[in-house]
């Protein structure tokens, strides 16, 4: 098992930040970048993340080396993107609805039902990525890359075939789509990070969640639950930015560097995500995970909620996201 580091400080993450700064601006010596990430050391995106790195560190010759802090060692999940922000580290990983809140168009990918299949999730990432890219910018953030998760199903502890089998349960949220749809089926949102699952589980604090199959074995469900609905209710992103302070600090050819790494860790993610969801059930069902389809009666009511979490995100979008939609709807045709 991975270990855990206590959480720095704000204060003395930055006074890591400017111990750095000051070390690259006294020569030409390697600039060093910390680069949080609050998923565990297995998990494919922190494999691709550290790819990237590596890929950044050869191409430079070592003037950019970037280490990767796994599992939310170094900066939790929630202070990720304003510690990029304020400076406090040049880059960091986190995944993109988490943002919801800041702006509706980032939990474009956590809509139920909208984009469901890998094909339609790199279609509305085309549709929607010059628009998530330029709502970032206005806070001095660049978007590097996005690589999708499996697609989300429900785990519990019991087979779900009614739709009042989810009734009152208390399931494992991690972004605002996740706690929509949980109010909606009638279950009881609570947020619980990817570290925490097992024991939420295991305390009963939780008795279901809505993540993908990778999470699942990753966190090796089958410790403390036994079945997966798989049931494919949308593809969420991780990004990866990076402060534009930092960015532009760097001379030409390393900033380069850093967008051929980008690029290349996107193709190669999406990959690792497919891979990932056919690896990752059968890992599931090799360890006794009981892994089925929404039955015709739940396959109802979860389409019921994405068209009704469809209708209520257009509404908060805006003009943004009508735009979304309608290139990602003539994208399609």
């Amino acid at each position: 098992m991975t270990a855990r580091f206590p959480l720095l400080s704000l204060t003395s993450a930055a006074a890591i930040g400017l111990s750095l700064a000051t070390l690259g601006g006294t020569a030409q010596a390697a600039t060093e970048w910390n680069m949080p990430t609050p998923y565990g050391d297995m998990t494919f995106h922190t494999v691709n993340i550290r790819e990237f790195a590596d890929d950044v560190r050869e191409a430079t010759d070592g003037e950019l080396d970037i280490t990767v802090h796994s599992n939310g060692s170094l900066i939790g999940h929630a202070e990720i993107k304003n510690s990029v922000r304020r400076g406090i580290v040049p880059i960091g990983e986190l995944i993109m609805s988490r943002l919801a809140n800041e702006n509706p168009i980032f939990e474009v990918d956590s809509v139920p039902y909208l984009a469901s299949s890998y094909e339609d999730a790199e279609i509305l990432w085309e549709a929607s990525r010059e628009i998530i890219a330029e709502e970032l910018a206005e806070q001095r953030l660049r978007l590097l890359f996005a690589v999708p998760w499996p697609p989300q199903g429900i785990y519990t502890q019991q087979a779900l075939e009614e739709p009042d089998d989810l009734k009152n349960l208390s399931m494992r949220a991690y972004n605002t789509a996740s706690e929509r749809l949980a109010q909606l089926v009638g279950a009881v949102p609570t947020q619980v990070e990817v570290p925490d699952i097992p024991t939420a589980f295991s305390t009963g604090r939780v008795g279901a969640m809505i993540t993908s199959p990778a999470t699942g074995a990753d966190t090796k469900a089958w410790d403390y639950l036994s079945h997966f609905n798989h049931a494919q209710l949308w593809l969420p992103k991780n990004m990866v930015i990076v402060s534009e302070k930092a960015f532009s600090r760097l001379d030409e050819a390393t900033r380069q560097a850093v967008l051929d790494a980008a690029a290349e860790a996107e193709a190669r993610g999406w990959e690792m995500s497919r891979q990932e969801t056919a690896d990752a059930l059968a890992v599931l069902k090799e360890n006794g995970i009981e892994v089925s389809e929404p039955t015709p009666e739940l396959a109802t009511l979860l389409e019921e909620v994405g068209a009704t979490m469809t209708e209520e995100w257009a509404g908060r979008a805006g003009d943004q996201g009508a735009a979304i939609l309608e290139a990602y709807e003539a994208a399609r045709d």
